[in-house]
């Protein structure tokens, strides 16, 4: 199919940015939202060359207008794409099984910042880290924070002059079971709770060597100074830290760190196997079970789970 001069035309245009992607029928219908980290190298990739597969080509062939929105980045992308596919529900989309938006853990811009699992990102100026595939990762990610760093999950609003201010009289159940050091009546001061953001951060990102050096010079630190209570509680964190990793296959000391994602592929579905390795160990494995609407090729699927 001939495509119109008016089509040709808003190709020219498409900019090198990321974005989000949206190819019409001539009945103006949505057929088709893809995103990509270079739109212009993305959606000329559908026009400039042939296709293997008779799904794409019929899909290419009954494209008659396009629109495109610029983001910021591929996070972005992803998520206005992930909103806009469910909005719309396009004919030739690949479509996850778990019709869900990707849970996230979020570290909210806020004074002594909770740490929690999300399925929603609001742009308030918080971190959000993510997507993950799996929210089984994530709340096991959370488990082991918050056995190490006790952290607060009150709605409280723990600006530092109304805690001088003494607004609160009591912490909450949370302190007196061990959760949290009751930041919300001074009996933690902010630099300490941003320290162990900080350290918390490393963790969601899989680097677990920094966190367990610290747990060890800490042991021993208190061990020195004769406070054996304190020493035995960094033991205690040092073995929940140990036993996650323990959970691990480690696949050679050697390979540091990589991300690793296989696939294998029927006519109407596709299996895609994600790893994340850290420290020569496998500490994330999740499996995503895929529909696929166009036969893309297969960095396109891994894309589009990524």
């Amino acid at each position: 199919m001939e495509h119109s001069p008016a089509l040709k035309k808003k190709l020219a245009q498409i900019p090198e940015k990321p974005g989000v992607y949206q190819f019409y029928d001539q009945a103006g219908k949505i057929i088709y939202i893809g995103k990509a980290k270079i739109l212009r190298n993305r959606v000329y990739s559908y026009f400039g060359k042939h296709h293997d597969n008779n799904k794409t080509r019929v899909m290419v062939s009954k494209i008659a207008d396009l629109q495109y929105t610029v983001v910021d980045n591929e996070s972005d992308a992803l998520l206005l794409e992930s909103s806009l596919v469910k909005q719309h529900r396009p004919r030739y989309n690949i479509l996850l099984k778990d019709d869900k938006t990707f849970p996230w853990i979020v570290i909210k811009n806020e004074p002594f910042p909770r740490v929690f699992y999300t399925r929603q990102v609001i742009k308030d100026g918080s971190e959000y880290f993510g997507p993950f595939t799996s929210a089984y990762i994530v709340k096991s990610i959370l488990e082991l924070i918050r056995k190490i760093f006790p952290l607060r999950n009150c709605t409280r609003n723990l600006d530092p002059e109304l805690i001088r201010q003494k607004k609160y009289s009591q912490p909450c159940l949370e302190f007196h079971i061990g959760n949290c050091k009751a930041p919300c009546i001074g009996l933690q001061k902010e630099e300490e709770y941003t320290e162990n953001v900080n350290r918390i951060k490393t963790i969601i990102k899989g680097n677990l060597s920094g966190i367990r050096k610290y747990l060890k010079e800490k042991m021993s630190h208190f061990s020195e100074q004769m406070e054996f209570e304190k020493a035995n509680e960094m033991k205690e964190k040092l073995g929940v830290l140990e036993k996650y990793v323990a959970k691990s296959v480690i696949v050679s000391p050697g390979i540091g760190e990589a991300e690793v994602f296989s696939y294998v592929s029927d006519e109407k579905e596709v299996y895609v196997n994600y790893m994340r390795v850290v420290e020569g160990a496998v500490i994330q494995s999740h499996n995503v079970q895929i529909k696929t609407g166009v036969e893309e090729e297969p960095e396109n699927i891994l894309s589009t789970v990524i």
